[in-house]
């Protein structure tokens, strides 16, 4: 088939080159001029499947109420708010209720579980060489923080995912580089999960992508789809004319653009951006670096090493200024940062190479993506991945390819497809 592909974030790339490894057809539209421009540019970079789980979880309305006021919170609702994320809103605390909880997170770690199996079959069979480190490592500073975790310790018993609770000394063995000066009570140590640059993954699996055959037009935008003809694409690069191309399929991985998209159709795809923050800066000191990815569960921030350079990343902030980063939470990666590995990394004014970024992670208010066909012929969706868009794409694309080319996945799907959203 001739499939287009709209979007080429970490969604869309998988997707480009599970189709065109198919034998599909495939042209892909962005309106960046490069991969991985939006929310897969600077993401935290965790592969960790038992830690994927909805935002809509029991508790976390009451949570977000007790730090509408707190300077560090992890989770925030900031003014103005615009109706649609009113309405967001209303349909994340119904799926909040425990049951509906259970199965959300049930089928996101399902399809994390998978993805990761494919993140790695395709890294090992395409010899892609990307920064990435074994390991995962939770720190619990208290007492507190120990209960808490307690609930997802059981859902990763469950699962059969290998981990252990360790005292602190032991998880200064696994990091040697923790600071000395911050006391805390101990750790969760996951051995088999990583972190990767998404990025870095983005642009290899893109040239993989064109080896297959895949065509990528960047700077190019794609207007509404059209319901007397959705798979006929009206484009328009720059300032040229735009111009008609037709295909058998379309498949949008467009992010928040893909409402608009999709609306003319009649569907109405609930997203909402919920923006998270990173600092990536060089490493100064190898030694006082982290070997491989961390996450302060208080201040729920990850401390990620990539390469040469380390990665802090956290917040999930629904509304406010979308241009505007706020600089408490800017602050609040600052502080976990210099709590866990000061002078690991160059932060110097005179240094030009520390990045500050604010993302939008399109989710949807329960939780898993959409997947597969949209209902309306020739139009197929891969959306809603929220802040697991890395943890999840590899699995999402394969399974958007085997459904398209009438192949029963590889995965249990249930609760993955547009039928959710009309239940």
């Amino acid at each position: 088939m001739r499939v287009a592909v709209i979007g080429a974030g970490i969604v869309g790339v998988t997707t480009a080159y599970e189709l065109a490894a198919d034998g599909h057809e495939v042209t892909v539209f962005e309106r960046h001029g490069s991969v991985a421009e939006e929310t897969s540019f600077a993401n935290a970079g965790l592969v960790a499947p038992g830690y994927v789980t909805p935002w809509a979880a029991p508790g976390m309305q009451s949570k977000v109420l007790r730090n509408l006021m707190s300077r560090h919170t992890p989770v925030r609702i900031s003014w103005p708010l615009s109706a649609a994320e009113m309405g967001w809103i209303m349909q994340w605390r119904r799926a909040c209720e425990p049951a509906t909880f259970r199965a959300n997170r049930e089928r996101m770690q399902r399809l994390a579980f998978y993805s990761r199996e494919r993140l790695h079959w395709l890294t090992d069979s395409l010899q892609l060489e990307y920064d990435r480190s074994r390991g995962y490592l939770v720190l619990l500073r208290s007492e507190k923080d120990h209960r808490l975790v307690q609930p997802g310790l059981e859902v990763l018993r469950d699962a059969g995912v290998a981990f252990h609770e360790i005292d602190a000394a032991t998880a200064r063995a696994v990091e040697p580089a923790l600071n000395p000066d911050t006391p805390f009570l101990g750790a969760v140590h996951l051995p088999d999960d990583e972190a990767a640059n998404c990025r870095q993954f983005a642009i290899l699996l893109k040239r993989a992508a064109a080896e297959a055959g895949a065509h990528f037009e960047f700077n190019t935008s794609v207007e509404p789809l059209n319901p007397a003809s959705p798979a006929a694409l009206v484009v328009r690069r720059g300032d040229e004319a735009p111009r008609q191309q037709a295909f058998h399929a379309v498949v949008v991985c467009g992010g928040m653009a893909s409402t608009q998209l999709l609306r003319p159709l009649g569907l109405r795809v609930p997203l909402a951006p919920v923006w998270g923050y990173s600092i990536s800066a060089p490493i100064r000191e190898p030694l006082n670096a982290p070997r491989s990815a961390l996450m302060d569960e208080r201040y729920k921030v990850a401390v990620t090493r990539l390469g040469r350079r380390v990665r802090v990343a956290g917040s999930a902030e629904l509304g406010g200024d979308p241009l505007r980063k706020r600089k408490a939470s800017i602050q609040t990666l600052y502080k976990v940062l210099h709590d866990w590995f000061p002078g690991a990394v160059q932060l110097s004014d005179t240094c030009t190479g520390v990045q500050e970024w604010k993302g939008a992670r399109p989710m949807l208010p329960d939780g898993p993506p959409v997947l597969g066909a949209s209902g309306i012929p020739g139009v197929w969706v891969n959306l809603g991945h929220g802040s697991s868009g890395w943890a999840l794409a590899c699995g999402s694309a394969r399974v958007v390819a085997d459904l398209m080319s009438g192949h029963a996945p590889l995965l249990d799907i249930e609760g993955l497809g547009m039928e959710r959203l009309l239940a």
